[in-house]
């Protein structure tokens, strides 16, 4: 992206006069189909090289297009051509206000103030449009003061009461109220205005009101087919109210007028943005071979990459490093946020690189220590992957801080395995696969590592402590998880258990249950001792 985002900047017919195919040129830019414009800018610098209004309004194509300095170029040469055009220093003082130097552009601005004896709507407008719509340093009331002269010295023009709302709305972002009677006296001024009714649908959607919003965009594109923007909000606005393919829609038609880069660019964001993580990755690669290349992009593919699930999962992951390398070469070290490393994270684990993640989640919580128990139970599973249990009952003990559903179903099930396997402490793993089956009574797996445990506990059966565990375990599993050969050894292990219990307990003897039992352990292995044993004993006749 261009080192400068801003908003688009008014662009009317206020005390000069231009043109036809000025007019047309502006509309263009209005409607972001910068191209188009630029063509026509060009084309008519070419055939008018001392009109001074072509180059302001050419500056202005490329700022609203993302590129500040081109416009800054214009606008020098627009100054010039005409030492007294007010409109290009009114544009040398946006440049310089957007880069934060307002000292000089206020001398700028006095400039084309006294250029045009304080009596020209048109500039007030277009200074009042900097003060509104720069990223820092806003000046909301001034510009509230230069719109009102302006309403005095041109009323019937609509732009004055479209800037006016967009001004209030910055005062009072909570209260549209203001924003939106301004928004219609431009629409009372100019009722066929796709500008004004799309900021009118945008003031519903700040307010979370997706039918109205969405009713006024339509209304914009009836009324002006070729006025891109109201497709490029509607596919935002559908986007925010998970309509993802209408606004796939929306976004298509937006981009049959205006098939720039930077217009593909924004698609794509708004595709990651809405989660869409596999078409996102096919337009930000079709941007970055368009020329534009950043380290957002980088960012926005890393992250896509590892969330895209289609096609080959394997070459995704390998590309989403690459993309992470490429990002942190490219990226100023103030840019760098805790997601950026636990994506790097995530990645280096899914290329088998485990102890490589493990340093970069730790630099994700020292980035951001508030993310600390999303991703210490990262952290905590790699460790138990990588049979570390020791560290893993501390990475996941930090995130449960004593509270049990600090951590998920799957984290606490980890937690116990990890008690049974690394300090063998079976009463505090035996804990955790309660809260396991407490919090998903009919997670089968719970129950058995409950008998598991308690087994341990009990080594000698004086109290069968693992008998109902095993039990629930068996049955939970569904027939297809009967069926399965990967769970045939923990069935065997249960029904054997249980076979035996019925047949030893001393408060428990119950021969009809233990032939349940061990006719499982017969049919799944024929050949067993233990069964053969059983049944030909007099309990098992």
């Amino acid at each position: 992206m261009k080192t400068f985002k801003i908003l688009a900047l008014s662009c009317v017919f206020g005390s000069f006069s231009f043109g036809q195919t000025l007019k047309e040129a502006i509309k263009k830019t209005e409607n972001e189909r910068f191209d188009l414009a630029g063509a026509d800018f060009r084309a008519l610098i070419s055939k008018e090289p001392t009109k001074s209004e072509n180059y302001f309004f050419a500056g202005d194509n490329y700022c609203k297009n993302d590129n500040i300095d081109s416009a800054n170029v214009m606008w020098k040469k627009g100054t010039e051509v005409d030492p007294l055009s007010a409109l290009n220093y009114v544009g040398l003082a946006k440049f310089l206000w957007f880069k934060g130097d307002t000292t000089s552009a206020f001398g700028f601005i006095a400039k084309a103030f006294t250029l045009t004896k304080n009596k020209n709507a048109e500039i007030f407008r277009q200074v009042a449009s900097i003060y509104i719509e720069t990223p820092k340093f806003k000046k909301i009331d001034a510009s509230i003061v230069l719109l009102e002269k302006a309403i005095k010295l041109d009323p019937n023009n609509a732009e004055n009461f479209l800037l006016l709302g967009d001004a209030l709305q910055e005062k009072t972002p909570e209260n549209g109220s203001p924003a939106i009677k301004n928004y219609n006296l431009a629409l009372n001024l100019n009722p066929k205005s796709p500008k004004a009714i799309v900021r009118t649908a945008k003031l519903y959607q700040r307010a979370k009101n997706y039918e109205l919003a969405n009713s006024k965009y339509k209304e914009a594109q009836t009324l002006d087919p070729t006025y891109a923007p109201a497709y490029r909000e509607n596919a935002e606005l559908n986007m925010k109210f998970d309509q993802s393919n209408k606004a796939i829609e929306n976004w298509k038609k937006y981009l049959a007028l205006n098939n720039s880069t930077e217009a593909r660019y924004r698609y794509a964001t708004s595709l990651f943005s809405g989660k869409k993580y596999c078409e996102a990755i096919t337009e930000l690669n079709s941007v970055q071979t368009g020329g534009l290349n950043n380290f957002y992009i980088d960012r926005m593919l890393t992250y896509s990459y590892y969330e895209c699930t289609e096609n080959d999962v394997k070459a995704n992951y390998v590309k989403g490093l690459e993309s992470s390398d490429k990002f942190f070469q490219k990226v100023p070290s103030d840019k760098i946020i805790a997601s950026d490393y636990r994506y790097k994270g995530l990645l280096l684990s899914k290329n088998g690189k485990d102890s490589l993640a493990i340093i970069e989640l730790e630099r994700a919580i020292t980035a951001d220590p508030l993310k600390v128990n999303e991703l210490i139970g990262e952290i905590g599973k790699l460790q138990f992957k990588n049979k570390k249990y020791t560290e893993a009952i501390v990475s996941y003990e930090k995130k449960r801080n004593g509270i049990p559903t600090n951590l998920s179903v799957a984290e606490s099930f980890e937690l116990g395995r990890a008690y049974y396997f690394g300090p063998k402490d079976y009463k505090l793993a035996d804990t955790c696969f309660a809260d396991v089956a407490q919090r998903s009574p009919n997670y089968a797996a719970a129950y058995l590592w409950r008998a598991r445990s308690s087994f341990k506990i009990d080594p000698k059966n004086e109290k069968w402590l693992a008998k109902n565990h095993y039990i629930k375990y068996l049955e939970l599993l569904t027939p297809e998880e009967n069926a399965a050969s990967t769970n045939k050894s923990s069935i065997l292990e249960a029904a054997r258990y249980l076979g035996d219990c019925f047949v030893n307990s001393k408060d428990g003897k119950d021969n009809t249950r233990a032939k349940f039992y061990w006719e499982i352990v017969r049919k799944l292995e024929p050949t067993d001792k233990q069964a053969a044993a059983f049944f030909a004993s007099p309990a098992g006749k």
